[in-house]
Order: C-alpha cells, then structure tokens, then sequence
C-alpha cells in the first residue's frame, strides 16, 4: 500500500502485484476501495491482471478535504434538476486527474480502467481526457451524466444513499447491509458477513459524511459526457443489472450507444451492486474486453 501525492491530494492505493497488465479499479459516492472486496480482486488477478485499487479523494484513507465547503445534498440534487449551476470544491475531471497520478507514481504508462457507478463516470471522464493512458475502459452501473438519467433512482434506493452517516462501527455494518438491501438485486441472497465486514473495514479506516456531499456535488457540476463519449475510442465494455433502483438501465443503455463499437453486457440478476455470484461472469467480459482490445491494439 502506498499513498501517492495528486495535486496538493494524497491518494491511498493498494497494488497486488502481478506481471500482468495494471487494472485499476474505482468505486463510487463515498465508497472506499474496501467495497472492491480482496476475493473479488483475486478472482480478477486470476485472469492475469495486475490488480490496483485505491480509494478516492475525500473517503477512506485518501485526504479528507475539510478545508473546502460542504454542499447541501438535497440542495445540490435540487439545483442540478433545475439545470442550474453547482458550485462545487472540485470536479470528476480533479479525480480523473487523480487516476492519472496514481499510474505515474507506480510507473504505469497504461491501464484498463473500471469503474463502478461514480467511479464509472470518473473512469469515462479519464479515457476521455486521457485516451492514451486506457488500455480499455469497463463502466458498471454508471451513467453518461445526461440529467434524464440522474433523477430516475427509485425514493427507497434515493433515500438509502442519502441516509444518516452511522456513528458506530456496527451501525457502519448494519448500514451497508441495509444499503446493499435497497439498492441491490433482489435475485441473490445479500452476502451478510461480506457486507458487514465491508461496512467494519469502512469505518476503522475513517467515514466522512462531508466528502460524500463534495463527490455528489462533484458529478453533479461536471454535466453531461454524451458529445465526448461519442468520440471515444478507446475499447469498451459497459455492465449494467436490470434490476438497478439507483441508475436505470437506460443509463447503461445509452452509454454503450454512444461509444463506438462498446459493448453492453445485462445482468439480469444485478441491481446496483457487485453480488458475489456474479464474480466470475463480470471478470469473464472484463478478461474478454482486454484480450481482444490487445489483439486489435496497433503495433508499436
């Protein structure tokens, strides 16, 4: 593990190891690197990935950012619905921009990037301004930022997210089980002691309410990606579960309609979430999307 300096931020990343070709992995609003569980992680580094998870500016054990203001959630998603400006501390662009940090300070010239929900938008907005540092680009559970697409979470999934941050180190558990509750699929069964060991891990490692507030205002600001993504081309591949009640999948839909030749893979037993029983399928086309986008890439 090793922090890593971006731009007055520090940056916490785990790298696996592995001779592989580097896959960074980024999660979403307020999540840490710990909802990539290590399991899931193997399962990736069994398909011959160098396997890197980090945690985001403002969660984890990355820099909370308390010097800068702290926007009102409800009043954020209210203004964006509105079409009206968000002033927000920083962009999906600043964090992107801390992707880039985090390959150069481990010597990484290029990397596949995945995404999931946030951290999807965050990776989209990578490849597009870094198109030459992505090998290729997974986008779960994410959205193209078009505000159609924003505010079509179902109430229960929408007041799960915005809920009160617990105070405990069990409620932190109890919480991330009720979240995984409301905005999961309902197919497989919740994988209660992942969930609460998650939701432990999250909060020994350090909560903070505030930057979940900075990173919603952070998407919220940064507008829609559709122009940008429709030049895209760089190799890509987007999972999305049709039971999702946060993005609908019309999200995902409308994300692999615009990238040139990117794939869509429904799950239909997936809602917003990474279900354990879905491992091995999500690591298959992850492993399926780098091969072939090694076997098209030109010779150098």
């Amino acid at each position: 593990m090793t922090m890593v300096q971006s731009d007055g931020v520090e940056i916490h990343v785990e790298d696996f190891g592995g001779g592989g070709e580097p896959l960074l992995l980024v999660m979403g609003i307020g999540a840490q690197k710990v909802y990539w569980p290590v399991e899931l992680c193997a399962v990736l580094e069994a398909r011959g990935f160098r396997v890197i998870r980090m945690d985001n500016r403002d969660v984890g054990k990355s820099t909370h950012l308390s010097h800068m203001p702290i926007p009102h959630p409800v009043r954020t998603l209210a203004r964006a619905a509105l079409g009206l400006a968000i002033d927000a501390p920083y962009t999906l662009s600043h964090m992107a921009k801390d992707l880039r940090a985090v390959l150069d300070a481990l010597g990484i010239a290029q990397a596949h990037v995945v995404g999931m929900s946030m951290g999807g938008m965050i990776a989209q907005t990578f490849s597009i301004e870094h198109p030459e540092r992505t090998l290729s680009l997974t986008s779960i559970s994410s959205t193209t930022g078009d505000r159609r697409y924003g505010f079509s979470a179902r109430p229960a999934a929408l007041r799960a997210l915005l809920g009160r941050a617990p105070r405990t180190r069990d409620e932190c558990a109890e919480r991330t089980v009720a979240m995984s509750r409301a905005i999961g699929g309902k197919t497989h069964s919740p994988d209660l002691e992942l969930l609460r060991r998650i939701g432990h891990e999250s909060f020994d490692r350090g909560t903070n309410p505030a930057g979940f507030a900075r990173q919603l205002a952070a998407i919220c600001a940064s507008g829609s990606r559709r122009t940008a993504l429709a030049k895209l081309r760089v190799p890509t591949l987007v999972i999305h579960g049709t039971q999702d009640p946060l993005v609908p999948l019309a999200a995902g839909r409308a994300t692999a309609s615009l990238v040139p030749n990117a794939r869509l893979l429904e799950l239909g037993d997936m809602g917003h979430d990474l279900p354990r029983p879905l491992w091995e399928v999500i690591a298959d086309a992850i492993h399926g999307l780098a091969r072939d986008a090694r076997n098209t890439r030109p010779a150098k």
